[in-house]
């Protein structure tokens, strides 16, 4: 009877964890959809002035706003959806198992959800790291189709055809572990943005719910939302900058590469940008993270009470 009971436990559980990787999915493809103009701005933000001394008669300073009108000026709408499909294909993998493996891992060291807030971030950030080196490809893919927008307005040819055309070439001339080029920063920023972002949402809703500010609706979601945008911007945004510097370069003619590991990226940026070179992209990064989180939290939590299940 027991191990009928036992059996019946282990099934349901499997269902959920299923449903829960299908709603992740859906939800982080309608926020994804939402918010991509605003990451494709940010990426063009943080390559421009690459490697080009804060003197240069080339480089003019520029902002999120200067960006976006280029690239529409450039492209039409459209090309604010540069690399759309990688990035919808990453979340396939990167948010169900960043988002059901914090969950689990939560309740596996703490049934009743009372952990501390330091022992949240370090569940965020161990979620984040096993998802980001799962999905670290299709995030190369992204990241280079984006940054291929800069070359169609310079009338140039883009290097990429589509997200397949991609893996291909980077497969053909950079080997396998190519499609991994960068994963260290990628995984170090996706350490810090899951440490605040996940940790920080779980611990501001249920402060406002305990507190009595809001009930577990919308308003609780929303203000957690912002909370935890704010917070994973200012500890990823360095990460950030160095993971796409470094998922951006191409092995040139020569062999040659600009930066040689992603130590040497972050002192070459501040070296010749300054410091501040560290933190380009906060705004868009931050107003992106927001509408994201806010989109997919809302879509996310309703979709769970549509189905059924519990609140995150």
């Amino acid at each position: 009877m027991k191990a009928n009971v036992h059996g019946q436990d282990e099934t349901r559980t499997r269902t959920h964890t299923g449903i829960k990787i299908l709603l992740t999915s859906l939800s982080a493809m309608v926020a994804e959809t939402s918010t991509f103009p605003i990451d494709l701005t940010k990426t063009r933000l943080q390559l421009h002035g690459e490697s080009q001394p804060l003197s240069s008669s080339t480089r003019r300073p520029t902002n999120a706003f200067r960006v976006a009108a280029a690239i529409v000026r450039d492209q039409g709408v459209l090309g604010l959806y540069q690399g759309l499909s990688p990035a919808i294909l990453r979340h396939l993998f990167y948010t169900p198992i960043r988002i059901v493996g914090y969950e689990n891992l939560r309740n596996l060291v703490s049934t009743d959800g009372s952990l501390s807030l330091s022992s949240k971030a370090l569940v965020g950030g161990i979620s984040g790291v096993i998802a980001q080196f799962v999905a670290s490809p299709a995030d190369l893919v992204k990241v280079r189709m984006q940054a291929d927008g800069r070359l169609i307005s310079k009338g140039l040819q883009p290097r990429y055809k589509g997200p397949f055309d991609a893996f291909k070439k980077i497969v053909s001339t950079e080997g396998i572990g190519g499609l991994w080029k960068g994963v260290l920063p990628n995984i170090q920023r996706a350490f810090l943005v899951n440490m605040g972002e996940l940790a920080c949402y779980d611990h501001a809703k249920r402060f406002v719910i305990n507190n009595q500010i809001s009930d577990d609706n919308i308003y609780a979601h929303t203000l957690a939302s912002i909370m935890s945008g704010l917070s994973a911007t200012t500890l990823s945004c360095p990460a950030d900058v160095v993971k796409t510097r470094m998922m951006n370069q191409a092995v040139g003619k020569e062999g040659n590469l600009m930066y040689k590991s992603s130590y040497d990226c972050l002192v070459k940026t501040v070296r010749i940008e300054g410091v501040t070179a560290l933190w380009k992209g906060f705004f868009p990064t931050w107003a992106r993270l927001g509408p994201w989180q806010f989109v997919f939290w809302v879509s996310y939590e309703k979709f769970r009470h549509i189905s059924g299940l519990s609140s995150f």
